[in-house]
């Protein structure tokens, strides 16, 4: 089942409002994956020297945040700022994203990676969706784009970790409602020619990691959508955040709903309608179906 909504804001007039006009079209997915839920937010940039953030989770409600920032910055180098933020903590660092994530994943693996960027924050729970968004108080969120996901676990348990979406590149995010056929044969590429690095055994994170593989060989994040169409198996729907843009591609088959919207002030994709009915200015907007196989993109720029 699942439930996807995402929301690009192309005027910077409506982004303090970001969270208040994201958050009730992620509720409407509910009685689609009422299990766990997720949100991607892209707001402002790292903190001065610290212009990288990461989010972060363990499993331990008494996990001692500081002492992770001491050991990161003793082994980094730089300032490490660290602020928890319910069950997870947003952590700010100089240096590259990539390495910040490679250290973390070596050195402290009982830490999950949720997010590691510039401009991208991601939280998720096991829960409701309600429940989730008020706990990281994304209602008051500002920002310029947010992609969230509610999922329904069908074939496998039901955990933090599992939730959507998953983050393997700096400011890149996935969520997704389907089924991939041949990501075990596509994580075992990526992980013996790419050296990729995986936390869970879900395709979506497969999916994402195959898209960060594609963005790093120089294509454009529609470019990467339209190799997917080639390189991944199944019936899906995905849903695409980067640093200055918003994607969405149905597989060829299209067999998951999709509806997308779009005015001169934002762009609104969800699997029902429902979900992006009460956005101002709805009753102009141009409405319809996303076309199989077919890459929609918009970005900042």
């Amino acid at each position: 089942m699942c439930g996807i909504a995402g929301l690009f804001l192309k005027t910077p007039e409506l982004r303090p409002k970001l969270g208040a006009l994201f958050s009730p079209m992620l509720r409407e997915m509910s009685e689609r994956g009422p299990d766990s839920a997720g949100i991607a937010i892209y707001r402002e940039a790292g903190r001065g020297a610290q212009p990288c953030k990461l989010s972060l989770y363990h499993g331990d409600p008494a996990f001692d945040w500081k002492e992770l920032a001491r050991d990161l910055a003793a082994a980094m180098g730089g300032e490490v700022e660290v602020e928890r933020i319910a069950s997870h903590a947003l952590l700010y660092a100089s240096g590259a994203p990539a390495e910040l994530r490679a250290w973390l994943l070596a050195e402290r693996p009982d830490v999950r990676v949720m997010s590691a960027g510039h401009s991208l924050e991601i939280y998720k729970e096991i829960g409701l969706p309600a429940e989730i968004l008020e706990r990281f108080a994304v209602p008051q969120m500002a920002g310029s784009h947010a992609i969230g996901h509610t999922r329904m676990a069908t074939e496998s348990a039901v955990t933090t970790e599992g939730a959507h979406p998953f983050n393997t590149g700096d400011d890149l995010c996935l969520v997704h409602n389907g089924s991939l056929s041949n990501h075990h044969q596509v994580k075992r590429w990526l992980q013996r020619q790419r050296g990729a690095r995986f936390q869970t055994e879900n395709d979506s994170e497969v999916a994402a990691g195959y898209l960060t593989y594609r963005l790093s060989e120089g294509a454009s994040i529609a470019e990467a959508l339209e190799a997917a169409l080639t390189d991944l198996d199944g019936f899906y729907t995905f849903a695409v955040g980067t640093g200055d843009g918003f994607a969405v591609l149905r597989d060829p088959i299209a067999c998951k709903p999709a509806v997308l919207a779009e005015t001169d002030e934002w762009v609104a994709m969800a699997s029902e309608f429902r979900a992006i009915a009460r956005l101002p200015g709805v009753e102009s907007a141009k409405v319809w179906e996303p076309a199989p196989g077919r890459v929609y993109s918009w970005g900042t720029a």
